[in-house]
C-alpha cells in the first residue's frame, strides 16, 4: 500500500475494517500488535494511530463511547502455528454488547444489526471535514521531517495544545484533502519547501523560541536503524538480528536492512543502544534519538566498528593498493560524507600517509572511522 501510494484515506478505513488470518490479510496485524484487546483498549490505539490523541486522558464516557465502535472485534486461533484470525463477530452483539456507540465528536450512533460497527466509525473518521484524521497525518509527517510537529508532540492533540502555526496546519490539511489524501504529494511538498531546505546553522541563545516557529532545521542524530544500514552499506558488511521472544521459523537475511526488521523485538546490541524502540506503546517519544557518551564510545572504540572496517568487501575495494592516494581519500568521502574533500582535507590525509606513522591501507581505515564519527555523518544537518 505505501509502495503503490495508496490514499491514505483508503489505507485507514482498510485497515480497520479488516478481516481474516494473520497469514494472508496483512491489515489484520493491526488489531494482533494491540495489547490490550479489550474494545477500550483497541480504541484507545486507534485513537492514537489515527487521530493522534491520547484517550487514556480523554473523559472515560468518550472512550467508552466510542469503545463501542470496536466492542464486535473477535480473535481465535488455528491449527497453523501463531496464526490468528481476526474477524467481526456480531455475535457479540446479541451476548449484551453496547448497542449505542458515541463518536468523539459527540454524535451519537444506534449500531445497525448486520453492519459491522467499524465500518461505521471508519467512514466517520476519513470525512474530509473530519480535523483529526488530516491533522494527524500532516503533523506526523511534519514531525519526522522536521523533528517536531505544529502541534507538539505529533501524538498529543488536544483542545490545551494548540498548534505553533494554525494556519501552516489548516493549508497542509487541506491540500492533503485536496490531493485525495496523496501521501506522496505531502512529502513532496514539505521536502521542497523554503522551510525544509533552511541552514541548520543558529545561534545557540535562539533554538529554543526558533523552535516552534521552524525558522532553522534542527540538528537531529540518524536513527539507530538508519545509522547501522548506511554503516553496512559503506563497508560492505552487514549484521546479525535476534529475537528475545523464541521464534523457531524466524529468518533474518543477512543482507536485510535494519529499517526493514517488521518487528520490534527482532533487534541488535547497536540498534538497543541507539535507541531504537521497543514499538510496545506506539508513542513517537518512545524513540530515544538523543545522542549519549556510550554511543560515541561504541563508534569509536568497539570490535563491533572495527570488524566492519578491517574485514568489509567495500572498504578491501576501497583500500586497494593499485589506487591512487588522492582517488581513494575522494571516494571515502563520497561514500560517507556525499562530498568531495576540499584541498586542506586532502592534504591532511596526504600528509598523515607521508609521515610514516601507520600503513597505507591503516591510514585508509583511520579516515572511514574519522569521518562516521564526525557530526557531518552522524547528523541530519
Amino acid at each position: 500500500s505505501i509502495r503503490d501510494n495508496k490514499p491514505y484515506d483508503r489505507f485507514a478505513r482498510e485497515l480497520l475494517t479488516s478481516n481474516g488470518s494473520n497469514f494472508r490479510v496483512g491489515p489484520v496485524n493491526f488489531y494482533r500488535a494491540i495489547q490490550d484487546r479489550s474494545p477500550e483498549g483497541i480504541a484507545t490505539a486507534v485513537a492514537l494511530t489515527f487521530m493522534g490523541c491520547r484517550a487514556e486522558n480523554w473523559p472515560s464516557n468518550t472512550l467508552a463511547g466510542m469503545s463501542v465502535f470496536f466492542s464486535q472485534v473477535n480473535y481465535k486461533p488455528t491449527r497453523e502455528w501463531k496464526e490468528e484470525i481476526v474477524f467481526w463477530d456480531p455475535d457479540k452483539a446479541a451476548a449484551g454488547a453496547p448497542q449505542v456507540g458515541v463518536l468523539p465528536d459527540r454524535t451519537r450512533i444506534t449500531l445497525t444489526p448486520g453492519r459491522d460497527p467499524r465500518e461505521v466509525f471508519a467512514d466517520w473518521l476519513i470525512t474530509p471535514k473530519n480535523d483529526w484524521f488530516t491533522a494527524n497525518i500532516v503533523n506526523r509527517i511534519w514531525s519526522w521531517l522536521l523533528g517536531r510537529g505544529i502541534i507538539h508532540e505529533p501524538d498529543d492533540m488536544r483542545a490545551d495544545n494548540p498548534a505553533s502555526n494554525p494556519a501552516l496546519l489548516l493549508f497542509l490539511r487541506r491540500e492533503f484533502a485536496r490531493s485525495g489524501c496523496d501521501t506522496k504529494h505531502l512529502f513532496r511538498l514539505i521536502l521542497t519547501s523554503r522551510t525544509y531546505q533552511l541552514s541548520s546553522i543558529i545561534a545557540p541563545e535562539k533554538i529554543e523560541k526558533a523552535a516552534p516557529l521552524f525558522a532553522f532545521y534542527p540538528l537531529r542524530q540518524l536513527d539507530a536503524e538508519v545509522l547501522i544500514d548506511a554503516i553496512n552499506a559503506i563497508t560492505g558488511t552487514s549484521d546479525l538480528y535476534t529475537s528475545a521472544i523464541p521464534e523457531p521459523f524466524t529468518f533474518i537475511p543477512a543482507n536485510k536492512p535494519a529499517i526493514a526488521l517488521p518487528d520490534g523485538s527482532i533487534t541488535s546490541p547497536f540498534l538497543e543502544l541507539f535507541g531504537r524502540p521497543a514499538r510496545a506503546t506506539g508513542l513517537e517519544n518512545e524513540r530515544v534519538n538523543k545522542p549519549s557518551a556510550s554511543q560515541r564510545m561504541h563508534l569509536l572504540n568497539s570490535s563491533h566498528i572495527q570488524r566492519k572496517f578491517e574485514t568489509g568487501p567495500n572498504m578491501k575495494r576501497l583500500l586497494d593498493p593499485a589506487r591512487k592516494p588522492k582517488e581513494t581519500i575522494e571516494e571515502l568521502y563520497l561514500s560517507i560524507l556525499s562530498r568531495f574533500p576540499t584541498p586542506d582535507e586532502i592534504a591532511a590525509v596526504e600528509s598523515y600517509m607521508k609521515s610514516g606513522v601507520a600503513k597505507r591501507n591503516e591510514v585508509g581505515i583511520d579516515l572511514a572511522w574519522a569521518l562516521i564519527n564526525s557530526d557531518e555523518f552522524l547528523f541530519r544537518h
